[in-house]
């Protein structure tokens, strides 16, 4: 029986995928398994038996992923599950940046009482007058499951759509729509796009990346949108770009007081995977990846470890997974220690991800305490979990 302490709301559909081997617990002492979306880990001190986090999301900037490597403790996000929810509030932004939405409908909302309301319409409406989507350039960063969806969508509306993304897989590749122009710089969407919508995660790298040297490229009246992370956006540029005229819009979905006091921002609560479908999808792949590594000891979107996928674990066999640093030498004492217990080495995979590594290997023999805890003894190894048949 495993044990799973939910940390936020986790959708019913996603828990129940779990199976009747599976408790849900209260107690983070006793969990084998954290599942959460929001909460921060970064304080929590983690019992020493947890074996995996699943974050129902792609980001995990709530999760301390590096002391979770160090501690045998494997992290999950979710990618692609919220794409969809996220890809539509996109251009529910893009919408509303371009039409004066919000601004027509408070000005209707101020004189609702005005018996001539109707007639004064047809001359306050010129207000609100906006442009429309077709035949405006739209530049995409990152190209991963929500912006090439973006992107993808983009051309339907009839917009010319670039991509950047230095980090293109072939598979994301693939899934573009030919007349997507993928770019190698950055700075030819900043220069050129009539709106920028940014779909990275935050690193070192990338913190910031829409700051004052990026806006002052920029075409004037040009629209920006993030829903990505709050830390992308210098806010104080941004502030300054708004009060200036050289932005137009800022569709922003991390409110807080500098973002809620900007001149042409339109500032959302945090909803862009906030619909009862991306929910579920996010609750049913984070279950479905610890179940998988749990029973099986298979990685799926582990961001600390990589991905290993040896299928369902055969009858009669164990499984054996170590975690340990990346460093050379260690795949060798490993094989020779389980060698030396008389245990058959039937199937081994090594994935490596960072400086950190991850072996998982299928014997068959007669398996006890023993060789386990000459694995753990071993120097850069960090956990070792002996996965046997139910």
């Amino acid at each position: 029986m495993h044990t799973i302490h939910c940390m936020n709301n986790i959708a019913k559909v996603g828990t129940d995928r779990l199976g009747p081997n599976y408790a849900l617990t209260d107690d983070l002492a006793e969990a084998d398994a954290i599942m959460l979306r929001s909460a921060n880990l970064h304080d929590v001190t983690f019992p020493r038996g947890l074996l995996a986090i699943a974050r129902a999301g792609a980001g995990v900037n709530n999760i301390p992923v590096d002391r979770c490597a160090e501690e045998g403790i494997v992290v999950f996000n979710t990618p692609g599950a919220n794409a969809n929810a996220v890809k539509e509030l996109v251009f529910c932004g893009l919408l509303m940046a371009s039409r004066d939405i919000i601004g027509g409908n408070e000005w209707v909302r101020d004189n609702c009482d005005d018996p001539e309301l109707a007639k004064k319409t047809e001359k306050a409406k010129k207000r609100f007058a906006g442009c429309e989507l077709a035949g405006k350039k739209l530049g995409v960063i990152g190209l991963g499951a929500i912006g090439a969806a973006v992107a993808n969508t983009a051309t339907r509306f009839g917009m010319e759509a670039l991509g950047y993304d230095p980090y293109l897989s072939i598979n994301a590749a693939w899934g573009l729509d030919r007349r997507i122009r993928h770019v190698t710089d950055v700075n030819e969407i900043f220069r050129t796009c009539d709106y920028i919508t940014i779909h990275v995660p935050a690193t070192d790298d990338t913190r910031g990346m829409i700051g004052a040297e990026a806006l002052s490229q920029m075409k004037r009246g040009v629209v920006i949108l993030n829903l990505a992370r709050d830390v992308l956006v210098d806010e104080q540029a941004m502030a300054e770009a708004l009060d200036d005229g050289l932005v137009a819009r800022y569709v922003c979905d991390f409110p807080n007081p500098a973002t809620a006091n900007m001149k042409n921002a339109i500032v959302l609560p945090h909803l862009g995977a906030s619909t009862g479908e991306a929910e579920d999808n996010c609750a049913i792949m984070a279950a479905t990846e610890l179940k998988d590594y749990l029973e099986n000891g298979n990685l799926s979107h582990s961001v600390n470890y990589g991905t290993i996928d040896m299928g369902p674990l055969p009858a009669g066999r164990a499984r054996i997974s170590v975690f340990h640093a990346n460093a050379q030498g260690l795949i060798g004492k490993i094989s020779s220690t389980l060698a030396s217990s008389d245990l058959n080495i039937e199937n081994m995979a090594n994935k490596s991800h960072g400086g950190n590594a991850y072996t998982l290997i299928e014997v068959t023999g007669d398996i006890t305490k023993a060789p386990v805890d000459e694995l753990a003894a071993i120097e850069g190894v960090r956990r070792v979990r002996l996965i046997s048949p139910a």
